[in-house]
């Protein structure tokens, strides 16, 4: 059965958006991008693009185009008459993007580990204690995003482009499955101490074992995100 978002029930007033001079397309692609993840546009929802542009107070035109970036950041879908609807990806397409994801980040952290500034290292061990200080307090808005800023800073860290690059599309595929994972209060001891063995290899500048800790995080993520999604009805036991 195909699902409508109740566009009605979106309050944008939630939104946290801190990107300077963004123009009005990212600012749209920015409040779709954490509707979704808040699941005020559930995964398999049909949008109405009038509906949604007068609920942002924006005209159609920059909703289309926010709507194209994220269906190139695989958020958003259309089917054979062009209507969108939020992307539903299966968890077996989930879980091969996160090998590759693991792989990334894995050669990120060792790359890294030769390049980074005292002050990139600082800003990496600020997100993990904010983390870890917030934990169970932050909103989970707030707290994915130090998340993200903490994988994204070992990333550009790694100084190549096309690492950078690649990172950067196959993170907003896995945009709503990541945050998923990170709302499981069962998992987030685990996460937490995955963290600090990152950030703790990373502060040392040992390239494997950064390297390893990456790489086996983003192991453990699948099956916290298989778990995530069974919790949320949206994965079977037989998949």
């Amino acid at each position: 059965m195909s699902k409508k978002a109740e566009i009605s029930d979106l309050d944008t007033n939630e939104l946290q958006l801190a990107r300077p001079r963004a123009t009005l397309v990212e600012i749209a692609a920015d409040k779709l991008r954490e509707l979704i993840l808040l699941e005020k546009l559930p995964a398999g929802a049909h949008i109405s693009e009038r509906d949604l542009a007068a609920a942002l107070g924006i005209s159609r035109t920059p909703l289309t185009k926010a709507l194209t970036i994220l269906e190139q950041d695989g958020l958003v879908e259309y089917s054979v008459t062009r209507r969108p609807q939020v992307a539903n990806p299966p968890i077996e397409e989930i879980e091969q993007n996160l090998v590759v994801m693991g792989a990334l980040e894995a050669l990120a952290g060792e790359l890294a580990c030769a390049l980074i500034t005292d002050a990139e290292i600082a800003h990496v061990v600020d997100c993990q204690r904010r983390m870890e200080d917030g934990a169970g307090t932050l909103p989970p808005l707030e707290s994915f995003q130090l998340d993200m800023q903490m994988h994204e800073a070992i990333v550009q860290a790694s100084r190549n482009a096309p690492l950078i690059d690649t990172h950067r599309k196959y993170n907003a595929r896995l945009w709503r499955a990541r945050f998923q994972s990170s709302q499981r209060r069962s998992g987030r001891d685990q996460t937490l101490a995955e963290h600090r063995a990152i950030v703790n290899a990373l502060s040392r500048r040992d390239a494997k074992t950064t390297s390893d800790a990456l790489r086996h995080h983003l192991a453990s993520a699948v099956a916290n995100i298989r778990n995530a999604l069974l919790e949320s009805g949206e994965a079977s036991e037989t998949e």
